[in-house]
């Protein structure tokens, strides 16, 4: 248990450092850009700007879900706060959301009244830092995030790689502006809002997964495969699995032979239990249930199975 405890707060450290120096990447990132904008008016840099402004500032309810992901579990919070994280996960979508619907109204507000855009040279150079930026921010992200298991730290990093695609369509608004087509940087910004909208139902997506319990069924099937292979296990019959926040939890029941001691029935569970926490990576704790092997005339549920068939 407590090799279990050191990794987690390990996997929470290095979720936070990834986060905190990421967080300051992008915001230089979206600084520069930010001050090209002012230059060039560019509508379409300052979609970019403004998203990679909110990509950095998602950090900020990640870290806040992983400080509290380190408390330990009260009497009103029997499971701990790992969904915390989650929660987290919504406010970046709501980020991403805001950052969308911001980019489709300042690219409307310059089809409406077009402007020139000047400094074009130094428009191309801020798309191109941003594309660079996002990009070793994207794969930092990524990779911690799938090291410790966190969906919110992996969908924040895909999200900063399609910033950085973004940021090449700010070249094209560049190039176009150059060759006197004067739609091309508010049409090359509503474009950059409709790659925000799919990084949006990308992350809406995993995250509500999460919320609602999904599990990957490779995962189950190997839970399954692991506890059936220990010794005194007749038979798998249920395998549950979830997440709270960059960590697993599971839930098991395990045939066992009828004649077995309650102390070889608790043993066989335990077992299970240890196997499952060394071949499932971000398991932290698994309930295993023993349960005896069925006989013609028994009758081991009948006391709760008018309450299971109530829930059907």
């Amino acid at each position: 248990m407590a090799d279990q405890v050191d990794d987690r707060l390990a996997a929470s450290r290095a979720g936070m450092r990834a986060l905190w120096l990421s967080f300051g990447a992008l915001l230089l990132v979206a600084l520069a850009q930010g001050g090209v904008v002012v230059l060039s008016g560019s509508v379409a840099l300052l979609s970019d700007a403004l998203h990679n402004v909110a990509d950095a500032f998602s950090a900020v309810p990640i870290a806040v879900a992983f400080l509290l992901g380190r408390r330990a579990a009260t009497r009103r919070f029997t499971y701990g706060f790992g969904r915390a994280e989650d929660l987290a996960g919504l406010v970046v979508v709501l980020l991403i959301a805001f950052s969308a619907v911001l980019a489709v109204f300042e690219s409307v507000r310059r089809l409406i009244e077009p402007q020139p855009l000047d400094h074009l040279g130094a428009v191309a150079a801020a798309a191109v830092l941003g594309c660079a930026g996002n990009e070793l921010v994207a794969r930092w992200r990524i990779r911690v995030g799938r090291r410790i298991g966190s969906a919110a730290l992996v969908a924040d990093g895909m999200h900063a790689r399609v910033d950085g695609v973004a940021s090449l369509a700010v070249l094209l608004a560049a190039g176009g502006a150059a060759l006197g087509w004067r739609w091309a940087d508010p049409v090359i910004g509503l474009l950059v809002a409709v790659a925000i909208a799919h990084v949006l139902v990308g992350a809406a997506r995993q995250v509500l997964g999460r919320l609602l319990d999904a599990a990957d069924p490779a995962e189950v099937d190997r839970a399954r495969r692991i506890a059936a292979e220990a010794p005194g296990v007749l038979a798998v019959e249920e395998v549950r699995l979830r997440w709270s926040g960059h960590g697993q939890l599971a839930e098991l029941t395990v045939v066992v032979d009828r004649a077995a001691s309650l102390v070889d029935a608790h043993r066989i569970a335990h077992d299970v239990e240890h196997r499952l926490l060394h071949g499932l990576r971000h398991l932290l704790r698994a309930h295993v249930h023993p349960h005896p092997a069925a006989t013609a005339d028994a009758h081991d549920h009948a006391a709760v199975a008018h309450h299971a068939a109530s829930r059907r």
